[in-house]
């Protein structure tokens, strides 16, 4: 209804991923979160929501300061010829964020000094002695029983050096209980709903954690105010830019006022600890209200294998894309979003993906598509005659509405895979639909050819809904196939309130130059002429 159009057109939603750590090359684990949060924001833009979508890099710490001293550059040097390649995924993937954070940002830099200072002066943050077991790789002080039998990191296989500091610490075991209330209290707060008893196992022995380190360890960092012998160590600086980047603690906060607290907070599932217990600790000490919900993604392996540099397995997005000649991300955007139920690990093989995407989005949506038309245009001249509602369809329509219905729950917690197989099982269905009709013996006799208009109608009427509700995970392609269907409209503007059967006016919605397969098969000029 127009009321609750209104009313929903107020709601925010805010969308954070992970800030990258520039002393590499992007990859497709990178490239996997942002495609997950972009299909998300603009699902929720779709929506009509007011959504903020926020990405960016994290550049302090030893790490970034090692690689800057191998190549004789200096830290800042070499986190800005870095990050290039990282903010070029939004080109590269068609990502449509808001903000771009860089946590060497000088705006950032003073809000972290000040949430630094009101912590220290609650006393939430204390100055002591410290000896532990250090992972450079982690960037984290280790416990004994987190490592392996040998005594290894178990994420990089490394000894951790013993190290005897004076550091300053957070008092985060003062907020355990809350954080462990909070938790059992919000069933939305920890998606996929099974990491949630790691986290609660996680908070059983939880310690004050060090928010600083001595710049003789590491002097890349922002410096700690009142100590210039202390960099503020990377959980305050790297976890509070979710709300510096909305202008927290600094002279116009008008967008963390506007869309804090964030709806999701798009994460990997190595570092769900850190944002389901350190920065919530941060939060309830800071009096800042907490995120409504962090995913947990999982991570993509490479034919099976965990990708590591050691392993030479490490593949990125714009070998796919050029392999495979693509001029648009679409095909790479799908396959990741449907390799596994979204939250699970998934998998990447060139074989996976070129049957995967030739299946759906060429022989299933692009076929069906491109047939439905050439009968429109050889039986109709390319014209929709009139608007056909017929009952024997009825099966189809309630089809089509109800797929919008299922995509929008799946959305509510961010099953974006169950979401697109909503879609794909309704272009199987069509597709059954015409072979059961044949439309081309209906056109064979004056008689039924009323009924062969219906027919085409019909699939068009799907096809429309079909490009609305995949847009936000293939832009592109959704876009030619509204074209094809004669709709003139941007599809980024089309609402789904305003989604109903019936979108397709009588009129010619096609000619013959127009009519372009909207995804070709890959290495389709390959394939032999039988197989095609």
């Amino acid at each position: 209804s127009k009321e609750k159009r209104v009313l929903m057109s107020g709601k925010t939603f805010y969308i954070t991923t992970a800030i990258d750590y520039v002393n590499g090359k992007p990859h497709i684990g990178h490239v996997y979160e942002k495609i997950a949060s972009d299909v998300i924001a603009r699902h929720f833009k779709q929506r009509g929501d007011d959504v903020y979508f926020l990405t960016g890099s994290d550049e302090h710490g030893i790490k970034i300061q090692k690689t800057a001293q191998k190549n004789n550059m200096s830290p800042k040097e070499f986190c800005d010829s870095n990050v290039v390649d990282f903010q070029a995924l939004a080109q590269d993937l068609n990502l449509d964020y808001n903000k771009y954070i860089r946590t060497t940002d000088d705006y950032h830099e003073k809000a972290v000094q000040k949430i630094f200072q009101k912590l220290l002066e609650k006393g939430d943050i204390y100055k002591a002695s410290y000896t532990g077991l250090y992972c450079s790789g982690c960037e984290c002080f280790l416990a004994q029983k987190d490592l392996t039998e040998d005594g290894l990191c178990p994420d990089h296989m490394a000894k951790p050096q013993e190290v005897k500091e004076e550091n300053y610490f957070f008092r985060l075991s003062k907020y355990k209980q809350q954080i462990i209330d909070h938790i059992n209290a919000n069933p939305d707060f920890i998606l996929p709903s099974y990491r949630k008893n790691e986290i609660l196992n996680q908070l059983e022995n939880i310690q004050d954690i060090s928010v600083s380190r001595p710049k003789t360890s590491v002097s890349w960092g922002i410096e700690v105010p009142g100590d210039k012998e202390q960099v503020i160590y990377v959980w305050i600086d790297a976890l509070s830019n979710y709300i510096t980047a909305l202008g927290y603690e600094s002279e116009d906060d008008s967008l963390f006022k506007k869309y804090w607290p964030a709806n999701c907070q798009m994460i990997g599932k190595d570092i769900l600890k850190f944002h389901s217990i350190y920065w919530i600790g941060l939060l309830l000490a800071l009096g800042v209200k907490l995120p409504k919900t962090i995913f947990a993604h999982g991570w993509i392996t490479i034919d099976e294998k965990k990708m590591s540099k050691s392993l030479g397995n490490v593949i990125s997005h714009k070998s796919i894309l050029e392999q495979y000649h693509l001029e648009s991300p679409d095909a790479l955007r799908y396959f990741l979003m449907t390799t596994t139920s979204f939250g699970r690990d998934g998998n990447y093989s060139d074989e996976d993906f070129k049957s995967k995407v030739n299946a759906d989005l060429a022989n299933n949506t692009g076929n069906l598509l491109n047939r439905s038309l050439s009968m429109l245009l050889k039986y109709f001249e390319g014209e929709i005659k009139q608007e056909f509602v017929n009952d024997d369809a009825k099966e189809l329509v309630d089809a089509t509405l109800r797929a919008k219905k299922k995509v929008v729950e799946n959305f509510d917690s961010y099953m974006i895979t169950e979401a697109i197989d909503e879609v794909i099982s309704l272009v199987n269905l069509t597709n059954k639909y015409v072979n059961e009709t044949a439309p081309w013996s209906l056109a064979k006799d004056e008689n039924t050819l009323i009924d062969c208009a219906k027919v085409l109608y019909n699939v068009a009427e799907v096809m429309y809904h079909v490009a609305v509700l995949m847009y936000p995970v293939i832009p592109d392609i959704s876009q030619k196939i509204l074209s094809q269907l004669g709709e003139e409209k941007n599809i980024a503007d089309i609402k789904l309130d305003d989604l109903k059967w019936g979108m397709i006016e009588p009129k010619k919605i096609i000619d013959k130059a127009s009519l372009t397969p909207v995804f070709l098969r890959i290495d389709s000029e390959l394939a032999g002429d039988k197989k095609k």
